[in-house]
């Protein structure tokens, strides 16, 4: 009978080198649900070739994780206050989130967790999708939910992020 040590050890030689959805935020911030409504999409309707990990409201705890299954590329995704139209999805850059101090409400600057993933990684993108609101017990906006889905819908046709542009 395998350990539980082994069956995680197999579980991640199983995933290693592919490609992994990051997701960050909060469920109980209304649009800063963005990330985690994505990655329970992806579990309930998994998209060969990608695996999705939630990283919730601290994404750092995750670190050491993702640098055990050194995944080929990655897509983190995350709500960013841009200044745009709720539901907007714009692809970041690291100086960008520094520059402009986008709000997020995680532990640790975003820019830490960029910097640490592009470490680890071939290939990096990070998805803002803009908030309406990020309240305690805020609804989530149906432009959000739309973005979500037009994200997973992305990654199910191949993952071409480049269709997104850039937050400048």
């Amino acid at each position: 009978m395998l350990s539980a040590e082994e069956i995680l050890a197999a579980h991640e030689a199983s995933e290693r080198g592919g490609n992994i959805v990051f997701c960050v935020g909060s469920v109980l911030r209304g649009d800063d649900a963005a990330g985690p409504l994505l990655a329970k999409k992806l579990d309930d309707f998994p998209v060969e070739g990608w695996s999705a990990v939630d990283g919730g409201q601290t994404p750092e705890n995750d670190l050491g994780y993702l640098r055990r299954l050194a995944p080929n590329r990655l897509l983190l995704v995350d709500a960013a206050a841009m200044g745009l139209t709720p539901g907007d999805i714009r692809r970041l850059k690291m100086q960008d989130v520094a520059i402009q101090s986008l709000i997020t409400t995680h532990t640790l600057p975003i820019t830490y967790l960029l910097a640490e993933l592009e470490e680890m990684c071939n290939e990096v993108v990070f998805l803002g999708v803009q908030p309406a609101g990020t309240e305690f017990f805020d609804p989530v906006h149906p432009r959000v939910l739309a973005a979500v889905e037009h994200i997973y819908q992305n990654i199910a046709q191949g993952g071409d992020f480049e269709k997104y542009p850039y937050v400048n």
